[in-house]
């Protein structure tokens, strides 16, 4: 049994200056709610031992703030791929990971509820800085295929403390 980690970037600042969509950074809520969400996987047994994220900068830094908020030792690996891909480019991705239990991807909407769907049957919106968890009875994540939805994680279902 393997755990799949659906989360979507957290809130980015639309206000900021940045050249390309792909440099635009978080806001001060999507910071914050980044690093709430990294505390709730960790408190909820949904460390990932494997983080692979678009190269955005807002994918990117919401991977990086999870992951010291939540204390997590997983290895964080950034994917162009994962920027603008289809949900079958994100199953491949997947698909590619080296074999570990628990496996986090961060990117973007619409792709994460289109994917979601693909390998659960569900319709999940997911917001921003959400995580949905997915589990899937495999030995390998080559033979990802459908799996399970288990829980559907919002950050604002959470308060810091």
């Amino acid at each position: 049994m393997k755990t799949l980690l659906l989360m979507r970037h957290a809130k980015s600042d639309w206000n900021a200056e940045y050249g390309r969509d792909h440099e635009r950074p978080l806001n001060d809520r999507g910071v914050v709610s980044a690093k709430r969400m990294g505390k709730v996987l960790t408190s909820k047994q949904f460390e990932p031992d494997l983080v692979i994220s678009s190269t955005a900068t807002r994918a990117r830094t919401t991977a990086e703030l999870a992951k010291a908020a939540g204390g997590w030792r997983a290895p964080i690996a950034l994917e162009p791929a994962l920027y603008g891909a289809s949900s079958r480019e994100v199953i491949q991705v997947a698909s590619a990971a080296p074999d570990v239990d628990t496996l986090m991807l961060v990117g973007h909407q619409p792709t994460w509820s289109m994917t979601a769907a693909a390998l659960t049957g569900s319709y999940v919106e997911v917001k921003t800085a959400t995580v949905v968890v997915i589990e899937v009875d495999i030995e390998s994540w080559a033979e990802l295929d459908m799996g399970r939805l288990v829980e559907v994680l919002h950050p604002r279902d959470f308060t810091d403390g």
